[in-house]
Parts: structure tokens; C-alpha cells; sequence
């Protein structure tokens, strides 16, 4: 099944752009769109196993796609694999730093050794693979960079670890929009708020009991989904947003904006889903409910 993108099908032809965490969820849909789009995708994960199976989803409908085994965390593999993207096809024009995860605790619970590996995977390991694509290839022949963040604007309770580590790449991402400016780079940032994506699968049993409630704080009265996000990625990289630099796109229903002194939110609601990619299905959780045994740790 091909994807239902609101762009033209030729927009990033004889483009490479690098998807980190592209064998689930959101970094799955958003290669899907790009590659769509025409663009040659190269997706970096973890697990071969899940990158071949989206590579063979998109090579399915006609798309171009590469797979690369990549520890974000680690300087060298970071490295390796930006140089193997460089030599297979021998340009980069876009970088979804989208790589991450997060389990839920009370901060005071929180290891430091826990937190540090939170804050690794969520802030070093992007900076690492951002600013080594702009020393290799986009420093001399420009580009475009999306960082992902969170909807932190108020907070993330009992996800303080990676509520620290979205706010840094959020400045992060304000910083070296200034300085890579002249060099034709930019870079920008897309914080989902509450997405019904497969991730939401690998939360432990104590975050998942909260999340048949999640829509009732949130304007729109529902879940957002991948394809949604995929859409403020792909427009960040497009020449529609030639003058748009450290700027950050929030795809959150309204929820940072909810007040408690206006009184409860509304349970209608009209908005409907970008049923964008066919491919995805609702996490088993919202379907089935929560698990019953706790894993520890999660992924977004």
C-alpha cells in the first residue's frame, strides 16, 4: 500500500536523507513518507532485524531505502555509519535525528546511572549524529536537520530524565541553528505531544494504566498519530521551509494549552486523524489494555 502524503510525489527526488530510529514508529512512518516523496532513505536502528523489515515495506511500493546498524550513543559507530551512507550513496540532504527513549519514574527514583543513559540517548547521541553529518557533508553542501523533541513546555512528570535531555536538544537545536545558518545548514524541531504509535507497547505496566485517560486532558480529545508527525518533518526538510531555522513545530492536540481555570475541556470533539500511512496499526495497548508485566523501560 502506498502512502497518503499531502506532498507531491517528486518533492525530494534525488534526495538521501538518514532516519535514525527508523525500524518503528514514527521514524518507520516518516522514511515511508520520504521515501514516498523520492527520496533515498537510509535508516539507522539497533536491530537489523527491524530495519530489514521496513526496508523491505518500502521496497515493496517502489521506494529507495538503506538499512545501518548504529549505536547513536557510541561516537565511532555514529561515525562508521554516517561514512557508510557517504560512500553507498554519496550525499546527505536531510537528517531526521528522531533516535530515542524513556521509562517512567519518579525523579527521585531515578538513578544517576539511569538518568545519564536517558540524557545519552536522548540529547548526546542526536548531537553526536548531527554534528558529525554537518562536519562530513553539510557544512561544505548545506542540508536540512530535524531534531525531535517533546511537548516539555510545562514539565514531564515522572519522565524528568528525558523532559531534561528534550529541553537540552530543544536549545541545542536553537544554538547551532545560528551558528550553521551561513553554511546553508538548518535545523529545526518537531515535539509530538501524545502519539498512538507502536512505542507506546514497550511503556511498563505503570505508564500504560494512564493511558485510556490521556485524551480527556488534551483539546482535541484524542491520540495524535504517526503520520502526523511525519507531515512537520517532511515540510521542515522541504523548500517550503527555505526560511525556517530554529524553529520548533508542536503536534500535541493543544494540550500544553489547556488551563485548569477554564474548567474541564469539552469531550466532543470534531478533529479527525491524517490517516497518512496504511501500513500502521494502533498499539495493542489501546486495543487490548495495559500489560501485565512491567519491562522497566520504554521507548516514544
Amino acid at each position: 500500500m502506498n502512502y497518503n502524503s499531502i506532498y507531491r510525489a517528486n518533492l525530494f527526488e534525488n534526495q538521501v536523507m538518514i532516519v535514525t530510529g527508523g525500524g518503528s514508529g514514527i521514524g518507520r512512518c516518516t522514511a515511508h513518507e520520504l521515501a514516498s516523496l523520492g527520496a533515498t532513505v537510509a535508516i539507522v536502528g539497533r536491530q537489523l532485524e527491524k530495519l530489514e523489515a521496513v526496508q523491505a515495506e518500502i521496497e515493496a511500493t517502489g521506494g529507495k531505502v538503506s538499512t545501518h546498524v548504529c549505536d547513536i550513543r557510541e561516537e565511532d559507530s555514529v561515525i562508521a555509519t554516517i561514512d557508510a551512507v557517504l560512500a553507498q550513496h554519496g550525499k546527505i540532504n536531510g537528517l531526521v535525528n528522531n533516535a530515542g527513549g524513556q521509562y517512567r519514574m519518579p525523579a527521585e527514583d531515578i538513578s544517576t546511572k539511569g538518568f545519564e543513559a536517558v540524557v545519552r540517548n536522548n540529547l548526546v547521541g542526536g548531537f553526536i549524529f548531527m554534528r558529525e553529518t554537518y562536519k562530513r557533508w553539510m557544512k561544505a553542501n548545506g542540508g536540512a536537520i530535524v531534531n525531535m523533541i517533546a511537548d516539555i513546555w510545562n514539565g514531564w512528570p515522572n519522565y524528568s530524565h528525558s523532559a531534561a535531555a528534550r529541553g537540552g536538544m530543544w536549545t541545542l537545536t536553537e544554538s547551532v541553528a545560528s551558528e550553521w545558518a551561513s553554511y546553508g545548514v538548518r535545523v529545526n524541531a518537531v515535539a509530538p505531544g501524545c502519539i498512538a504509535s507502536s512505542g507506546l507497547d514497550t511503556y511498563e505496566p505503570e505508564a500504560q494504566a494512564f493511558f485510556a485517560e490521556i485524551p480527556k486532558t488534551i483539546p482535541l480529545q484524542r491520540w495524535g498519530n504517526a503520520a502526523e508527525i511525519s507531515s512537520a518533518i517532511a515540510y521542515l526538510l522541504s523548500p517550503g521551509a527555505a526560511y525556517i531555522t530554529g524553529a520548533c513545530i508542536r503536534v500535541d492536540g493543544g494540550s500544553p494549552n489547556a488551563r485548569i481555570c477554564w474548567g474541564p475541556l469539552r469531550p466532543e470533539c470534531n478533529s479527525e486523524a491524517f490517516d497518512g500511512f496504511p501500513l500502521e496499526a494502533p498499539p495493542k495497548v489501546l486495543l487490548e489494555g495495559p500489560k501485565k508485566h512491567s519491562t522497566r523501560s520504554g521507548k516514544a
